[in-house]
């Protein structure tokens, strides 16, 4: 029985990529410029050889065992669905598409034909700032609100006392069957919130996302295919709509995430355990809140202990992240960037370079070839590397 454990950081992103000016984020480096800016100790992730990765600033780590490197993102984009689609396996040759000016009438006239109401929105903007906008006229009307952002992304917000989460998740699997071919955007989010106009609009844990299905067979299929467990935890299950998945604990926020990741590792399975930790990306990220980004690196990195002590010998680590988000940066979007690598087992002795990696992927052919699969993903695994 093997046991490969997957945690993605959301956006912490290492540094900008060459290509880095075509998107507009030349100088953001989420993790590197969260370093500078406050008290960041990060002493378990250091240990794993965090501290080495080029552009991280932080402390080197002398004793430090682990394997670590950096990895460029080979898919157009910088989005979620693209970042957690490349890491397992399946690289993009397009990007998904994006609204920066709102969504085509066309398409709105359609959608709001097909859930028998108006709309409210339809432009780009913040999510925390537009339901403080309409939420108002929302309540009133009782009218969804759809927004996008930079994000190859249809939101749709609502006052939980207005449009109760199941019905908001239905009008979004409605919007989900439109938005095909060209309208095809990564995902349509269900955007929850409560409150009033008079003490302000707060978002709810009862988000959703409603992904298309991957392109090409993930590392995901491979292993469901093979035999194997493919254990979900946070939004993972929403971002490949549930496709190569066994079991799955869709816990929201990061605590509950970590809860759940060692509660699985308290379990006996063979296979994968894929975790998506969300708070760094849309809490702290996208509202450029660099302290509250510290936080909750700091809240991972304290856990990071009671994680490793539940891998049994023959288990396998890999700490990354989609891509980035810097909160020192101009705008509220994700950032094109590096993502840190980090693989750990429990008997490493010393400290490895894996390098510049030139695509995600390499995480999933590393991770078939671990389980004795063929599958390579057009990558190159690092696995000899970490079990020399």
């Amino acid at each position: 029985m093997k046991r490969a454990v997957l945690i993605i950081l959301d956006s912490l992103g290492v540094g900008a990529l060459p290509d880095a000016h075509l998107y507009g984020d030349e100088g953001a480096n989420t993790l590197g410029n969260i370093a500078k800016a406050t008290k960041l100790r990060l002493p378990n992730l250091q240990a794993m050889g965090l501290g080495h990765i080029p552009q991280a600033n932080l402390p080197q780590d002398p004793g430090a065992k682990g394997a670590y490197g950096r990895m460029a993102e080979r898919s157009p984009g910088k989005d979620t669905t693209t970042g957690h689609w490349e890491i397992a396996g399946v690289q993009l040759k397009q990007p998904f598409p994006t609204f920066p000016d709102g969504f085509p009438g066309e398409l709105m006239a359609a959608y709001e034909a097909a859930i028998g109401s108006p709309t409210l929105g339809n432009y780009a903007a913040s999510g925390t700032a537009i339901i403080q906008e309409l939420g108002p006229r929302h309540v009133e009307t009782g009218y969804p609100i759809v927004y996008t952002s930079a994000d190859s992304v249809f939101q749709i917000a609502a006052h939980e006392e207005v449009i109760p989460p199941q019905r908001l998740y239905k009008l979004c699997q409605t919007a989900r069957e439109l938005l095909r071919g060209p309208w095809g955007v990564g995902r349509v989010i269900a955007r929850p919130f409560v409150g009033d106009a008079r003490t302000g609009f707060t978002r709810t844990g009862n988000r959703r996302d409603f992904s298309l299905d991957p392109i090409a067979p993930t590392i995901l299929d491979v292993l469901k295919e093979g035999g194997k467990e493919v254990l979900a935890v946070g939004k993972i299950e929403d971002i490949f709509n549930f496709r190569g998945i066994t079991r799955s604990n869709h816990a929201a926020g990061n605590a509950a995430c970590i809860r759940a990741t060692l509660e699985y590792l308290d379990t006996a399975f063979d296979g994968l355990c894929f975790v998506n930790l969300v708070d760094t990306d849309m809490i702290y990220g996208h509202r450029r809140d660099a302290e509250g980004y510290r936080a909750s690196l700091e809240q991972f990195d304290a856990a990071l202990p009671q994680i490793a002590q539940r891998l049994q010998p023959q288990d396998l680590l890999i700490i990354t992240a989609d891509h980035g988000c810097d909160p020192t940066f101009h705008g509220t979007d994700h950032t094109r960037e590096y993502v840190p690598l980090i693989a750990w087992h429990p008997g490493m002795d010393k400290l490895c370079d894996l390098g510049t990696r030139c695509t995600f992927a390499d995480v999933a052919a590393t991770i078939s070839a671990y389980f004795g699969f063929e599958q390579r993903f057009e990558a190159q695994s690092f696995l000899d590397q970490i079990k020399e």
